[in-house]
């Protein structure tokens, strides 16, 4: 007879659950921290950096839809937009379906000096996967996407207008 119950069940679950929350979150700080490096190798700053990731992930992106996708006023993204401009890591050009609209386009010539700064990563990434077989890796890249949908879910929510909280140093928050 099965010496444990569905309480013992039902902790190891949630402590194994708790585990994998707090990979994420120390994964999450990791990335930020190499991504932060990455960026200042190259003179980018860390938003700049993560537009440029988008535009080279989605692109060519017309200017709102980037905002968008970063969750950016479109003012900051214009001033984003000069900057990579500027430092030679996107162009501008005109939208063929309208000539008034313009796309962003990633510059492929400098993504080398992008790949070589995240060789370190991209070879340990490898290396893990190694330990893992075929439906193993299966399983976890649908972990990834269904995670990184619900943190874009997430985010959505809080996007638009602070509902009924007051700033912090504002005389209500205090």
């Amino acid at each position: 007879m099965d010496s444990e119950g569905p309480g013992a069940v039902a902790r190891r679950r949630r402590r194994a659950t708790v585990e994998v929350g707090q990979g994420l979150r120390a994964l999450s700080a990791e990335l930020t921290l190499l991504n932060r490096r990455v960026g200042a190798r190259l003179g980018l700053r860390d938003i700049d950096l993560d537009c440029l990731d988008l535009i080279n992930a989605h692109g060519p992106l017309a200017p709102t839809a980037l905002a968008q996708r970063a969750g950016l006023h479109a003012a900051t993204t214009t001033g984003i937009l000069d900057r990579l401009e500027r430092a030679g890591w996107i162009s501008r050009e005109r939208d063929p379906a309208d000539r008034r609209a313009y796309l962003i386009h990633a510059l492929r010539d400098r993504n080398a000096e992008l790949l070589a700064l995240f060789a370190g990563m991209n070879s340990s990434v490898e290396r893990i996967c190694a330990d893992y077989d075929e439906d193993q890796l299966a399983l976890l890249a649908d972990f990834l996407r269904r995670t990184a949908e619900a943190g874009r879910e997430a985010a959505g929510e809080l996007t638009g207008p602070q509902r009924d909280r007051p700033a912090p140093d504002s005389p209500r928050g205090q």
